[in-house]
């Protein structure tokens, strides 16, 4: 599905007009124990595949249109310590990113930007008797102004603030044994803050952070929440901060390390910090 979805990008009318950057990656990691080994071990095997995709374009003299994609799932297969066998696969990894990104580019001390962002996961596997695909689903619009403060051919810092609005729609689990669910969605609007990071070390090692900051103005359902502990919870700052550090130790082994700290106080009261090492194999489409 991702490479057909990005092929159509990639077709003869685009052929020269889009600057693409799509890679594939694939890391593998297993290990495993006799019968009669002892100190407590039990084998496991890991595997998460993963693409990235940059799609940029000058659409006109002062246009300028960026798409950028991130797709990953993994699962991981874990042995009993006592009986040996193996148990079903449990998810390590799951992602759908997509945004767009159009910017005004008049060569003025900032510039007008729109913007689109859909984030998801492939399966949404909470309630094991019952698989929700893509869900839930965040949709956020914005406008406002952008600026590039460094740009290179492999390097790029740009910084974008505006008003955004925001779509959470899940699918919600009514009879767990008849497996109905039904769609709800809530909405809130804001200001938004991103900031993008984009650093070229040396040819074999780059640098990628992403700095979102989204501040709510308004939630539409504020009024269900009034007289509880959590009234104000959707009034704090929610954080997602992205960084990612790759290393290619040839043409098609890369190490990678990945990490994320979210913040949103309807979900949790502390952040929440996810931490990736890998080594794995990687294919430049273009």
């Amino acid at each position: 599905m991702i490479l057909v979805f990005w092929l159509g990008f990639a077709g003869p009318s685009f052929a020269h007009a889009w600057k693409k950057s799509v890679d594939f990656g694939l890391t593998f990691a297993q290990n495993s124990y006799s019968d009669n080994w002892t100190g407590g071990e039990a084998g496991n095997v890991s595997l998460v595949t993963l693409a990235n995709s940059v799609l940029e374009k000058k659409s006109a003299e002062i246009l300028n249109s960026k798409i950028t994609a991130k797709f990953s799932f993994g699962e991981t297969h874990s042995q009993d310590e006592e009986t040996k066998k193996w148990s079903k696969p449990i998810k390590s990894a799951d992602l759908v990113d997509i945004e767009t990104l159009s910017r005004i580019t008049m060569k003025a001390l900032v510039d007008p930007h729109f913007a689109f962002r859909f984030e998801s996961q492939f399966v949404d596997a909470s309630v094991a008797q019952i698989k929700r695909y893509l869900n839930p689903k965040k949709l956020t619009e914005s406008a406002g102004i952008s600026k590039t403060s460094y740009k290179t051919e492999k390097n790029e810092i740009l910084s974008r603030l505006g008003f955004g609005l925001r779509q959470i729609i899940t699918e919600e689990i009514v009879d767990t044994l008849a497996k109905k669910t039904k769609a709800t969605s809530t909405n809130d609007g804001g200001i938004e803050s991103v900031s993008d990071v984009k650093l070229a070390f040396s040819d074999k090692i780059s640098y990628i952070s992403k700095v979102s900051l989204y501040k709510a103005l308004f939630y539409s359902e504020s009024d269900k929440l009034k007289g509880t502990p959590e009234e104000n919870d959707w009034k704090k700052v929610d954080v997602n901060w992205e960084n990612s550090i790759s290393i290619s130790i040839s043409k098609y082994i890369n190490v990678s390390l990945y990490s994320q700290l979210l913040y949103d106080k309807e979900i949790s009261k502390k952040g929440r910090f996810k931490e990736t090492l890998s080594l794995g194999l990687t294919y430049r489409l273009f």
